[in-house]
């Protein structure tokens, strides 16, 4: 039975870290106003005949806060890279001159801060729900492990773990979406 309960809070703790980790990820897509190459994960080009992402056929910078820079391996790949970067519909215009492409990143407005702000609160909200959820669920299975014969002390010694992973990460969360906010609330 203690074994079990001991995978169960690794278990617990694992669900509650991806959710974490899903976050993060999550906000680094975020556009808070200066250039990235994250900004371009996930655009595929077509690349004799296969679909690769963008940062394998050509290498992307950033030169200054406000510019990424696309420099294509093969000048036949120019075109192809404006489509699928006009194709993703992230907001963003190419500028090509031949030699680069050029993405500029516009200053952000103060509603279109406020929106990315209200966008990554409800972010870190869907990361909490997962958070309580993994709690509720381990504390649900330690009461059913207490009706099949868990010690008491047991039951309630892993519980109040699963509280303060609870706590730990929606800390976390905060200090996450903190971080961001604060990052797309300076000009």
């Amino acid at each position: 039975m203690e074994e079990e309960v001991q995978l169960l809070l690794e278990d617990t703790k694992e669900k509650m870290q991806k959710a974490i980790l899903h976050l993060e990820d999550e906000l680094i897509h975020v556009r808070a106003g200066k250039a990235t190459p994250n900004l371009l994960d996930g655009i595929t080009v077509e690349y004799y005949g296969a679909v690769m992402p963008l940062n394998q056929v050509s290498n992307i910078n950033t030169p200054d806060a406000r510019t990424i820079a696309i420099q294509p391996w093969e000048k036949s790949m120019f075109d192809p890279i404006e489509k699928a970067i006009l194709a993703a519909n992230i907001g963003l215009t190419p500028v090509n001159n031949g030699e680069l492409i050029r993405l500029n990143i516009p200053p952000l407005t103060e509603e279109r801060r406020k929106n990315l702000v209200k966008q990554i609160k409800s972010m870190a909200e869907n990361t909490k729900v997962s958070i309580r959820n993994a709690r509720r669920d381990a504390m649900e299975t330690f009461k059913q492990m207490k009706k099949e014969g868990l010690e008491e002390d047991l039951e309630k010694e892993a519980e109040i773990k699963v509280q303060d992973f609870t706590t730990k990460y929606s800390d976390k969360v905060d200090k996450l979406i903190e971080l961001k906010e604060k990052e797309i609330m300076t000009i």
